[in-house]
């Protein structure tokens, strides 16, 4: 334990921590909460996860210095995100409740995402609590890097953002290219912008042997004979799952076969036209038949999958990291992304996969054709991409935030 840090409260007001990767609002943010507080309790810091309410307000312990408070914040039941804002104010109240309860407080509180920090800042500033934020996704960056006909994020987002990085103790970006475009984008002070890395689970993703991947491919339903490329995430516009299907239309076209395109992940909520528009699609190239959305799954059954593929593809228009991208790594399964913000981080070019400047749907099919067809390549990237994953960890993130967490709490 880092002196004066005994009681920290991560606040994921929007989604809980605990809610499954891959489903409605869920992702790489819900994993990096549970990772980084387990690390934490393991070094003696009692972690309150406050998140908001969708059914009854609860409290429970997750694991031994872990406790989950479910808060409650306007009507009862799931919002869309775009209600959130309405019950900032609300949610902030009940944090600040819950802060005067606990005997002794929080030595400070760690916002994820613009509504926690939107939320909790009022309370920090009452309290006089030290805020540290960590955006994971910023709206003006994704403005910026968003596909043409993309809905630009709302402007009380971008203001918001802008706000909260100006007045909290410490920014945390998880990729130079996030704290850059904290520091260009939203205005953050340099001085108080800190890069921290995410951390994979290695033990669970890591490759598995010839039959377990058989294993994989029958629990699946998948073709024991096609090699398998895996676009792992929620299915939105933002993650550029059309561009897998037409690098999958191309890859027939120039090699006169193609592999199965597993699309891991649930649909994001109001994304459902572009899901349907998905289907149509590859029904309009004729790939239809060699595409399997699988929904999402569960931690263990998406690290059997990335360790049964020949390869992992990314075509985001914007990552403020891609912690898919360390898992499929870690997993022993070469990457291929679109070269932008975060991914250019999360992948080490030519060691865990390939960095592509181009949304060229044929020059995507001609990189995925030759990974799959080249065997020692494949072979020798997988053993490099394992090194390389091993390089992050939840035990190294949580340290580093245990350092910033010192700094900015003072001395205890």
């Amino acid at each position: 334990m880092v002196a004066g840090i005994n009681r920290i409260a991560m606040i994921s007001m929007h989604t809980s921590p605990v809610t499954q990767a891959g489903t409605g609002d869920a992702g790489g943010l819900n994993v990096a909460v549970l990772g980084i507080a387990a690390e934490l309790a393991i070094r003696d810091v009692e972690v309150d996860l406050l998140t908001r309410a969708v059914d009854e307000p609860s409290s429970r312990r997750l694991l031994p210095g872990v406790t989950l408070h479910e808060l409650a914040a306007g009507p009862a039941g799931p919002l869309p995100k775009e209600r959130l804002p309405q019950v900032t104010d609300e949610f902030g109240e009940a944090v600040a409740r819950l802060a005067r309860a606990r005997d002794g407080g929080w030595d400070l509180m760690h916002a994820h995402y613009w509504l926690s920090g939107i939320a909790v800042l009022p309370v920090s500033l009452e309290l006089r609590l030290p805020l540290v934020q960590s955006f994971h996704t910023i709206g003006a960056m994704k403005n910026a890097l968003a596909a043409a006909d993309a809905a630009p994020e709302p402007e009380q987002r971008l203001r918001s953002e802008t706000f909260i990085a100006s007045q909290a103790d410490a920014i945390i970006a998880a990729s130079s290219a996030e704290a850059t475009a904290l520091i260009d984008l939203a205005g953050a002070p340099a001085d108080r912008t800190w890069i921290v890395p995410p951390g994979v689970d290695l033990g669970l993703f890591s490759p598995r042997t010839e039959s377990s991947c058989e294993a994989i491919r029958l629990a699946l339903g998948l073709d024991p004979d096609k090699p398998i490329v895996v676009i792992a995430g929620r299915v939105q516009g933002l993650k550029g799952h059309d561009l897998a299907i037409r690098a999958l239309s191309e890859l027939r076209a120039i090699r006169g076969w193609t592999p199965l395109l597993v699309v891991a992940g649930e649909v994001t909520p109001g994304d459902e036209a572009f899901a349907d528009e998905l289907v149509q699609l590859a029904m309009e190239l004729g790939v239809a038949s060699d595409v399997r959305f699988v929904g999402a799954l569960q931690r263990d059954a998406l690290a059997d999958l990335l360790s049964a593929a020949a390869v992992t593809i990314m075509p985001s228009f914007s990552e403020t990291f891609g912690l898919v991208a360390l898992e499929s790594a870690a997993s022993g399964t070469p990457v291929i992304a679109f070269r932008t913000g975060g991914l250019t981080d999360a992948v080490s070019e030519g060691v865990s996969g390939l960095l592509l400047g181009t949304r060229e749907p044929r020059h995507w099919a001609t990189e995925i054709a030759i990974m799959i067809e080249d065997h020692d390549r494949r072979a020798a990237m997988s053993l490099t991409a394992r090194t390389h994953a091993e390089r992050f960890t939840w035990a190294t993130a949580a340290a580093s935030l245990l350092g910033i967490y010192a700094e900015v709490a003072g001395p205890g």
